[in-house]
């Protein structure tokens, strides 16, 4: 079958890339948005927006990733009409779940809202309910090219869905708004740019499919009959249903979040409901930000799980060990400089990219920072669990943490000086938590288990360090002005920080040799970079 292949870090490589130019584009898009709709109109955005997240974190969290894998093993053993038969077993399968989805989000819609103590939020609602259907069938393509390990039709397809909701959803936003419309509506049209986005994207995977089996011309490596449509359909399910369930619960608890700051904040600490739509929508602007390090760690868990897969298959347990290890590896390097950033330079980051926002984003942002460190371990972790076959465990210890995070909701958003965010402390020590039982489990369960300790400390120091001399630069150039910095003083500021922070870190990461000969050879042309970067090979 011919296809684009790329090895584990070339397909991480270019899904990363990818985040990154759709994160450019989603700031693009959802920085202004926010100015526009207001702390109050994003509340709107967020809640729905958990919603719909929900629903298809449900529809299509597992059933994707165990696609993967078994087009994966398949392909390691030349058995070309099974990943056929898979892959039609599999869209008729999510077709079914976003069907469901969708009818769930516009039939309920004014239900859900009300659940959420939010009712201005079903017109957001409704409008999402549509994508939720695209992005399961979407997700049978996708889980399809990936298990072949050909990462450019998840790529492109990202581009062309974040396009849409930038020209589309910015665009229905703003006019909504100077028509007279109201922040419902106008938050509405914004998430609408989302649903317009997964039709399109939809339509390219389909036409890349259409072009990928043309070129197919290949026979089976040997005598190769498929498996049943029920036994497909039974390994789907019996891999795919414990991963939907432990990605779900975090999805359950972004919604249980949107219930629980809007109920505490007004019954615990007696705020008005426009006072606690505010603080809920400084919140939602900074998890936008507390997301982005794990936007980079997706890539890793969509690359590694068919390559540790098909390496299992041929038994070959070593060289899963390598990849496992390689993944730790760049969760540490992407997920701890990004987290402790975040930390030490909140004021800035929140005073120029939402000037307007409660000063309570900012303590929100200082503890969500070294949460999304935590989240991306979990992530990576959960995925290694899940590639080796263990994927039931990932649900045990995410519903350990998510017991941790609602207590820790009750507790900590009744406390006046804490108010929104005890939320923000509440998911550092749930995804904390998860990360550790995770670490603990692959130790104990892996045969050959990936060595991890030894990818986490040296990234760990440089982060530290890179921190400190982020914190420095900053809070030294601003002794020059005082307090009475304006923004564009402010983000010039931040921005030597954080280019003084870059250097440091690569400088660290090279006098440290956390990235090995072996590591760069993985990219294109990398023995050349190992040589102009002096990096020899342990």
């Amino acid at each position: 079958m011919k296809t684009r292949k790329q090895n584990f870090v070339q397909g991480a490589a270019l899904l990363a890339a990818t985040v990154a130019i759709v994160k450019v584009i989603g700031a693009v898009y959802k920085i202004p948005l926010y100015n526009i709709l207001g702390d109050e109109g994003t509340s709107y955005f967020g809640a729905a927006y958990n919603i719909y997240s929900l629903l298809l974190t449900l529809s299509t969290a597992g059933l994707p990733v165990a696609m993967s894998r078994l087009v994966a093993a398949a392909d390691a053993r030349g058995r070309r009409l099974q990943i056929k038969r898979t892959f039609r077993v599999a869209l008729a399968a999510f077709a079914v779940l976003g069907a469901v989805g969708t009818a769930i989000m516009m039939i309920f819609s004014r239900q859900l809202a009300a659940g959420l103590n939010n009712i201005e939020v079903a017109p957001s609602i409704l409008a999402l309910g549509p994508a939720v259907l695209l992005v399961c069938v979407m997700s049978a393509y996708r889980g399809y090219t990936q298990g072949l390990s050909d990462m450019v039709p998840t790529s492109v397809s990202q581009i062309i869905e974040v396009v849409c909701k930038l020209v589309f959803g910015l665009t229905l936003a703003a006019v909504f708004i100077r028509k007279g419309y109201g922040l419902p509506m106008a938050s509405a049209g914004a998430i609408a740019g989302v649903t317009i986005g997964e039709l399109l994207a939809l339509v390219y995977s389909w036409i890349y499919k259409l072009r990928m089996d043309k070129a197919a011309t290949a026979p089976s490596a040997e005598p190769d009959v498929p498996d049943g449509r029920g036994k497909i359909l039974a390994d789907l399910v019996k891999i795919g249903v414990p991963i939907a369930l432990g990605s779900s619960v975090l999805s359950v608890l972004a919604v249980v979040d949107s219930k629980l700051i809007m109920e505490r904040l007004q019954h615990a600490l007696s705020y008005s409901y426009l006072d606690s739509k505010i603080l809920y929508g400084a919140f939602t602007k900074v998890q936008t930000l507390f997301n982005l390090p794990s936007a980079f760690t997706v890539p890793l868990t969509i690359s590694a799980i068919p390559a540790i897969s098909a390496y299992m298959a041929k038994s070959e347990p070593l060289r899963a060990r390598g990849v496992a290890e390689g993944a730790i590896k760049l969760t540490a390097l992407i997920g701890m400089p990004a987290a402790v950033g975040m930390s030490v330079l909140a004021a800035p980051i929140m005073a120029v990219l939402y000037p307007t926002t409660h000063a309570a984003g900012v303590t929100c942002l200082r503890w969500l920072g070294p949460s999304g460190f935590f989240v991306c371990l979990m992530l990576t972790t959960n995925a290694i669990l899940q590639a080796y076959g263990y994927e039931r465990m990932p649900i045990y210890t995410i519903l350990i943490g998510a017991a941790i995070k609602v207590a820790g909701n009750f507790a900590l958003l009744s406390v006046p000086a804490l108010n929104v965010s005890g939320a923000a402390i509440a998911s550092l020590a749930c995804y904390f938590t998860v990360s550790v039982l995770n670490l603990i489990i692959i130790r104990i369960k892996v045969k050959d288990a990936p060595r991890m300790l030894r990818q986490l400390i040296k990234p760990l120091i440089s982060s530290l360090i890179m921190g400190a001399a982020a914190w420095g630069t900053y809070y030294a150039l601003s002794l020059l002005t005082g307090s009475s910095s304006g923004r564009l003083v402010t983000t010039l500021f931040m921005l030597i920080a954080i280019a003084v922070a870059v250097v440091v870190y690569f400088a660290l990461i090279i006098i440290f040799r956390i990235i090995t000969a072996d590591d760069i050879e993985l990219i294109p042309k990398g023995e050349k970079v190992a040589k102009i970067l002096r990096i020899k090979a342990k």
